[in-house]
């Protein structure tokens, strides 16, 4: 029997058909006061692959436009602006309340071969040498009560992560400064069907954790701190070869920058043999407010 949690996810991801061109999602609560970026991502994506054969995304570009409701549906409008001999263009608006929340051109490729190179995966500990970062929220629990933390930090995921370094929310001393770097393994939490599509529509939906968040590592924060506003603009992602988001696959992170109230993050994401499957980028707000008194 599958993971309910992880069947959910399924679910959320699986569009229903309003029309032609035309979808609904659902929305889930994660503990924000938002919809969680990667639900839209993940949806976005599976809209534009309902209208698609034959071919798999080797690309996705997309703006956060407006922070969603997670109490309501979104409806999905594909526009099919390219379907050529060995590539397809396609772009999605995410709207809710009338309004559009997030904007996605996807591109499509008929699967051929080339030439190849690829970065080094770095040499860091396997996944089964470290602690699911659950258990540190639990250790947290017994010194901090759940009243001060934010909701998000005890949301049960669909996703297990693994991180290589002890997880910001931990450290006695946010006040110091980190490398702009971090690593994390991650893997759904159950087996799933033998479907690329939907492989590929989770990775866009898990690409958003922790991403834009390594950029407040040099500055002694985490994406809770109180006086940090800190949001998502946008977020592209490059698919390099297949992969199962069910085996574990590790997150390489870094934040070349910050500048302009804006972190920039890079990811690359790398199997248990040290092929490099995807790559990502993301842009968000970083504001810094005067602590209160």
């Amino acid at each position: 029997m599958m993971n309910p949690i992880l069947e959910d996810l399924i679910d959320l991801l699986t569009l229903e058909v309003l029309d032609t061109n035309l979808f609904r999602g659902q929305s889930r609560d994660i503990g924000t006061n938002r919809v969680f970026g990667g639900q839209v991502l993940g949806q976005a994506l599976a809209a534009a692959n309902n209208t698609v054969e034959d071919r798999v995304v080797h690309s996705l570009h997309a703006y956060f436009l407006r922070k969603g409701d997670h109490t309501s549906p979104i409806i999905f409008e594909v526009d099919r602006q390219r379907d050529g001999r060995t590539f397809t263009s396609r772009r999605v608006v995410a709207i809710q309340h009338g309004r559009p929340i997030l904007n996605l051109a996807a591109s499509f490729q008929v699967p051929e071969d080339g030439l190849e190179h690829q970065n080094t995966m770095p040499d860091v500990p396997p996944p089964e040498e470290l602690e699911d970062v659950a258990e540190y929220r639990r250790r947290l629990l017994k010194t901090i009560p759940e009243a001060k933390l934010p909701r998000y930090l005890f949301h049960e995921r669909p996703f297990e992560f693994r991180s290589v370094e002890t997880p910001r929310f931990m450290e006695s001393e946010l006040g110091e400064a980190r490398e702009p770097r971090a690593h994390i393994w991650f893997k759904t939490v159950g087996p799933l069907p033998d479907d690329d599509h939907l492989h590929r529509n989770m990775l866009a939906y898990v690409s958003d954790y922790y991403l834009v968040g390594t950029a407040t590592r040099p500055h002694g924060l985490t994406v809770w701190s109180e006086n940090l506003q800190i949001a998502s603009l946008d977020h592209a992602l490059w698919f390099q070869r297949p992969f199962r988001i069910d085996e574990w696959l590790l997150y390489v992170l870094e934040s070349p920058s910050a500048a302009g109230a804006r972190g920039l993050a890079r990811g690359q994401i790398f199997n248990r043999d040290g092929t490099l499957v995807a790559v990502v980028a993301q842009e968000g707000v970083m504001r810094l407010w005067e602590p209160s008194k």
